[in-house]
């Protein structure tokens, strides 16, 4: 992954929960494609002040994958609330941990059995907050 040039950025809330989901030190994990590796080099803003279209928990992504064109959609969210059926990828899986603090039209790759992939992300929904509302 080229660090330079797409920055992950979180969250207050998702860095929080997310650290203590890998119990991790951060200084110590510099293995790439990982969560604890996302969450070592990661920008964390303040929630309110998180930038739109940017995956974060619970983001509703579309993804296109470089090489076939093929598009998936997908919801990242907290592992007991994963459900392939519907959809919702733990986001500790490899393609979650990839994709998380990363913002629509940025490129990402992570590695699966069968080799690098490379997706660019086409469009990122995030849930309404209630602050958001009032």
């Amino acid at each position: 992954m080229n660090t330079e040039k797409n920055p992950v950025t979180l969250c207050e809330e998702d860095f929080r929960l997310l650290k203590q989901l890998v119990g991790i030190s951060l200084v110590n994990d510099n293995e790439e494609m990982t969560l604890a590796y996302e969450l070592s080099r990661a920008i964390v803003v303040k929630d309110d002040a998180f930038p739109l279209h940017t995956i974060r928990l619970n983001s509703a992504v579309r993804i296109e994958d470089t090489a076939t064109k093929k598009v998936t959609d997908l919801t990242i969210v907290m592992p007991p609330h994963a459900d392939i059926k519907q959809k919702k990828i733990s986001i500790l899986t490899p393609m979650a941990a990839a994709l998380i603090g990363f913002k629509k039209g940025d490129e990402v790759e992570w590695k699966m059995p069968s080799g690098l992939k490379k997706y660019k992300i086409l469009d990122v929904t995030n849930p309404v907050r209630a602050e958001q509302v009032a």
